[in-house]
């Protein structure tokens, strides 16, 4: 696990540097990079007055770092570098007396950054941040939203006075002290034909795997029996000297995974297969009441209904000798067809989009007229984001009759929202609508990948941040940012096809993933963990619905109405996902109590 806080080489900045286990310098002597690390995770060089350091897996080396130093004679001449290098780190350079501060594309590293009296100060994470921050209610209101707030909102830390580092750009800290945001990155042109875009995938997979399994005795990855989990295994199989796979067991005895990852495991006899047993191992939901012994208070878990079974799966593969893990996760995301690349097929081929409108139609049911007229949608990112304010309280709507191509998916508050919650999310979505704000990508399923990847690349950071206590770095490949670009840059006409099952994921593995298992068209899905454990969790969730709820204290939450749901919960496993960002608020409200500092109904948090 990596913390770090960077500091411009001025006096006044000297001063914030605090204690720290580990360091580094300017030139002049004054600190520069203070926090804690393990020394393997870090590849640094200095040439003159210059220096730079890359925290995390990153294919480089001292030497070759210090001849691009010797080369260079800007920050911004590192673009090429940061454009090349397989991996996922920070990069923190000194440059002429400029800092540049960048994190991933995907956000599974993050950097973020304050201003105390002019001066700017950035970190790995908003926890390693000086300064008084408080709670902002508005923004905690727009999390309660369902599945997740869309991109700018669900990225904006819920400190007030911090900042984090938009998508695509690094942050430059002048001689002054002063910071600000510099674009560095732009997603690719989908240009390549699929075989094109394959051999690129696969390089770039091969390259993300290999970054992580050099000088790695044991690695351990998931083996679900999905392609993105199966890929990752057959390409550590052939980097590393030891594999173990895990496997979590379904509660429905009919999941498919269970029979494709047999089929995978068949064909990586030499490698260690565990599989997570449900009468032993924690299900969803388990021990959410609980702290933990050191809470993370950067802001709500995406996947808090899992986290006591990350804790265990990251004990079960320490035990067996793994402290790298690597995670499917990611795979969804940028290889999954996305209905949104009709909006773009309809522009650019014309009634060579008909194919493709027509499978889609058949797959979801969709209506003819409607679906014309969806794809006529010439909405802005910025106006669509204002006009999702006005659905935020309907109904959840089931898949049928009519498409929505707008920006992303229909986002919703779930039913025990208040008046109040809605009002000021309503509020925040007009007003981050209005304000000009670009989407992440011109095409809007690109925009909708690069969103998806960043909300699972921020996940991931937090995962990596609760594994890591226990020994094991957690590890995503498919978003780091050359697999990220060698997926966007495939046709979006070979790609979008309901028919076809990730193709270009599936032609990138073609020889190295066995036949009979790239054949794979289906997908489980998990309502049945879902409902199980609700019912073996309930009385746990009902307890943090009690009178001293902290959304209840803000006057976010009707808690009679969460607990009808909970009590009796709906038919339908989609309706239940509001439970998941309502309980990772309270949660991580209950953890910002618990470390001793203010709640925001009594003066607010502060940023420890």
């Amino acid at each position: 696990m990596v913390e770090f806080r960077v500091l411009p080489d001025t006096p006044e900045a000297a001063a914030m540097a605090g204690p720290a286990a580990s360091r580094f310098e300017h030139a002049s002597g004054r600190p520069w990079i203070v926090g804690r690390w393990e020394r393997e995770s870090v590849v640094s060089a200095t040439c003159g007055r210059d220096r730079v350091v890359l925290f995390g897996p990153a294919d480089t080396t001292p030497d070759e770092l210090e001849r691009v130093l010797a080369r260079v004679r800007s920050v911004r001449e590192l673009d090429a570098l940061c454009g090349r290098l397989a991996g996922c780190f920070h990069l923190v350079a000194s440059i002429d007396g400029r800092v540049r501060v960048q994190g991933a594309v995907s956000a599974a590293r993050q950097v973020f950054h304050t201003s105390l009296g002019g001066v700017t100060v950035a970190a790995a994470a908003p926890m390693s941040l000086p300064g008084d921050h408080r709670v902002d209610e508005e923004l905690l209101a727009a999390r309660l939203v369902a599945p997740w707030p869309p991109w700018p909102i669900g990225e904006t830390p819920l400190w007030t006075g911090i900042e984090a580092v938009p998508a695509g750009c690094y942050l430059e800290i002048g001689p002054d002290g002063r910071g600000r945001p510099v674009r560095w990155w732009t997603p690719p042109e989908p240009h390549l034909p699929l075989a094109d875009g394959a051999r690129r995938v696969r390089r770039a997979l091969r390259d993300a795997v290999a970054v992580r399994a050099r000088g790695v005795k044991t690695i351990s990855a998931d083996l679900s029996g999905g392609m993105d989990s199966t890929s990752l295994c057959f390409l550590a199989a052939g980097e590393a000297d030891r594999l173990v796979t895990t496997r979590w067991e379904a509660a429905d005895r009919a999941d498919e995974d269970r029979h494709w990852a047999r089929l995978a495991a068949e064909d990586l006899p030499s490698a260690e297969h565990l599989v997570l047993a449900r009468d032993t191992a924690p299900t969803w939901f388990d021990g959410i009441a609980e702290p933990g012994p050191d809470p993370d208070v950067e802001g709500p878990f995406a996947w808090i209904r899992t986290r006591a079974r990350l804790v265990h799966q990251a004990r079960r593969v320490a035990a067996a000798g793994s402290a790298s893990h690597l995670t499917g996760h990611g795979g969804d995301e940028l290889f999954l067809g996305n209905p949104l690349n009709l909006h773009t097929l309809a522009r650019t081929r014309g009634g060579g989009a008909v194919r493709h409108l027509r499978a889609y139609r058949a797959m979801y049911r969709w209506r003819l007229l409607p679906s014309v007229r969806a794809l006529l949608n010439r909405d802005t990112f910025g106006g669509w984001l204002a006009a999702s304010a006005d659905t935020l309280t309907d109904p959840i709507r089931e898949v049928g009759g009519a498409p929505a191509f707008g920006w992303g998916i229909a986002y919703r508050l779930p039913p025990w929202a208040t008046a109040d919650a809605a009002g000021a999310a309503r509020t925040l979505f007009r007003r981050v609508g209005a304000s000009g704000v670009e989407p992440l990508a011109p095409l809007r399923g690109q925009h909708a990948a690069l969103q998806d990847a960043r909300l699972c690349g921020d996940t991931i950071r937090r995962v990596d941040r609760l594994t890591s206590r226990e020994g094991v770095a957690w590890h995503a490949p498919f978003v780091d940012d050359r697999v990220i670009e060698a997926a966007l840059a495939v046709r979006l006409s070979d790609t979008t096809m309901p028919d076809r099952y990730k193709p270009a994921l599936s032609a990138a593995m073609a020889g190295t993933v066995p036949a009979r298992i790239l054949g794979r068209a289906t997908k489980s899905e998990y309502s049945a963990d879902a409902y199980d454990s609700l019912r073996r969790h309930r009385a746990d969730l009902l307890g943090l619905c009690g009178d001293d709820m902290r959304l209840v204290r803000l006057g976010l939450v009707d808690p009679a109405a969460l607990r009808a749901v909970l009590e009796a919960p709906p038919p339908s496993s989609l309706t239940l996902m509001p439970l998941i960002s309502t309980f990772a608020c309270e949660t991580w409200l209950r953890a910002v109590e618990r470390d001793r500092v203010p709640h925001p109904s009594t003066g607010g948090p502060r940023c420890p």
